[in-house]
């Protein structure tokens, strides 16, 4: 028998969507049910690598953890990485399907339905329940054609539709029934209620307001939902949340300053980081400078790793962190930013853009070349110190040179990364690292400063339950499991 399904729109991008779905998802487990996320199509450079062996967007593997699920490519059956010269790539069921530009993506996607539609019945055979996350806004009517996204799944679904609208932005009665007044009649008939998420203050003072929203749309209030403010310890989904300010921590040990740039991609690596309550996380953009006395520096994926390497020199970040280094300064290097560390950097099939070679930071002695498969995997080892660290591989590209004689990490017997002749500079291409306490905690001594008690992966969930008991306390889940079918 196929599981019940309800899908969660929003009146626009960052309403709140992907944390409401992990938050129902923990909530219906707690009750009992086997819950699975999953979302027709992400547009994201924060991904994970799945079980089976391709990858999805960051928010499904959040979900699914909530669910206490094991990664699925079909929780996520098209996934957009945005690059530079050549548009998006897309990855369809784990797997790269090809790059494309806008205009063209619209017309692909009437032959990504089918893969969609695919996925979602595979997981509806497998669960209770199936909480599905729309993209977007639910108003974008002007890409409602082949819309695979949002209604245009909803009704080939024939999945009941929940909207959620943010009041932390204003307008937001304005803004749920504007969406009711502009959608197609037969769309606005699949939405059967709606949430006013991120509420601030009294909630008795919107009263009013929810009965004027369910008045305006005839759809059915889930709920007042206020403002959570632990979200921020789980990873977001994608690179908007990097655009907040960030208070600097007084009194905080160590400095860790990393470049924020364009195509930044599995930035969630700097999520362990931010929080230890030793570290200060400086958040560095281009036209900004590298704090002269920052500990280390630390470059991390990138979507377009040529791209973001000439934004780099012509920002002059590349003279901060070559002085950061003449001071003894240490620097790290993940994936693409591994890439940008060496001596040069060539793309000969035009992977990224232009065919060609490109000169690094040159603060190791590596060069790459982008070609092959690309690499997802899980993976496990210890690094060059002898402490075990898991994580996951998730790029294309070849590296070597003379200081990959000194690797930083052993997996499955084999030598990964570089080290630089001084020690100062690392290069790895492995994800996930500072998740493990062990390995977080030598990185933290190796810069000078003091082991804590956080251990990262048991605070993610012990958010996660109370982000649960959240939505129990402020949205109505019997009336939720009610409207799924």
């Amino acid at each position: 028998m196929a599981a019940r399904s309800l899908m969660f729109q929003g009146t626009g991008s960052d309403v709140g969507k992907s944390l409401v779905v992990a938050a129902l998802a923990r909530a219906f487990t707690l009750r009992g049910l086997k819950v699975l996320p999953f979302k027709p199509q992400n547009m994201s450079n924060n991904a994970a690598v799945t079980a089976d062996g391709g990858e999805i967007g960051r928010a499904q593997a959040l979900q699914a953890r909530a669910a206490g699920a094991p990664l699925s490519v079909h929780m996520n059956p098209v996934l957009l990485k945005p690059q530079s010269e050549v548009g998006a790539q897309v990855v369809v069921q784990g797997r790269v399907f090809g790059n494309a530009r806008a205009a063209e993506y619209q017309g692909l996607k009437p032959r990504l339905m089918p893969r969609v539609l695919e996925s979602f019945r595979l997981l509806q055979a497998q669960a209770d329940l199936v909480l599905v996350e729309g993209a977007g806004s639910a108003s974008e009517i002007n890409l409602r054609q082949n819309d695979i996204a949002n209604m245009g799944f909803a009704r080939a679904a024939d999945v009941p539709v929940v909207l959620i609208g943010d009041i932390d932005r204003g307008g937001v009665i304005a803004s749920l029934a504007g969406t009711k007044l502009v959608l197609d009649p037969e769309d606005a008939a699949m939405i059967r209620g709606f949430i006013v998420n991120r509420f601030r203050g009294d909630p008795s003072l919107f009263d009013d307001g929810m009965r004027a929203i369910a008045s305006l749309t005839g759809w059915q209030a889930i709920g007042l939902l206020p403002f959570f403010r632990e979200a921020v310890r789980l990873p977001a989904e994608d690179a908007l949340g990097l655009s907040d300010k960030i208070e600097r921590k007084a009194g905080a040990r160590l400095r860790i300053a990393v470049p924020v740039l364009p195509h930044i991609s599995n930035f969630d690596d700097l999520d362990p980081l931010a929080a230890e309550p030793d570290v200060d996380l400086i958040r560095v953009r281009p036209g900004e400078v590298i704090p002269g006395d920052c500990d280390l520096v630390l470059l991390v994926g990138s979507k377009a790793t040529i791209s973001d390497l000439q934004v780099l020199k012509e920002s002059g970040l590349d003279v901060d962190i070559a002085a950061h280094v003449r001071r003894g300064g240490r620097v790290l290097g993940l994936c693409g930013g591994y890439q940008m560390l060496g001596r040069t950097l060539a793309d000969p099939e035009g992977l990224e853009g232009q065919p060609g070679s490109f000169a690094g930071l040159g603060l190791l002695e590596v060069d790459t070349v982008l070609s092959g498969d690309k690499r997802l995997e899980a993976v496990s080892g210890e690094s060059f110190d002898g402490e075990p660290f898991s994580g996951y591989e998730m790029h294309i590209g070849r590296t070597s040179g003379a200081d990959c004689s000194r690797p930083f990490a052993t997996v499955s017997g084999a030598a990964e990364g570089a080290i630089s002749a001084s020690g100062q500079v690392v290069g790895t291409y492995l994800h996930g690292l500072f998740g493990n306490d062990r390995q977080r905690g030598a990185w933290l001594q190796r810069l000078g400063g003091a082991l804590s008690d956080l251990n990262y992966e048991a605070d993610v969930d012990a958010v996660l339950d109370r982000l649960a008991a959240h939505v129990e306390r402020h949205l109505d889940l019997d009336g939720l499991l009610t409207l799924a079918r």
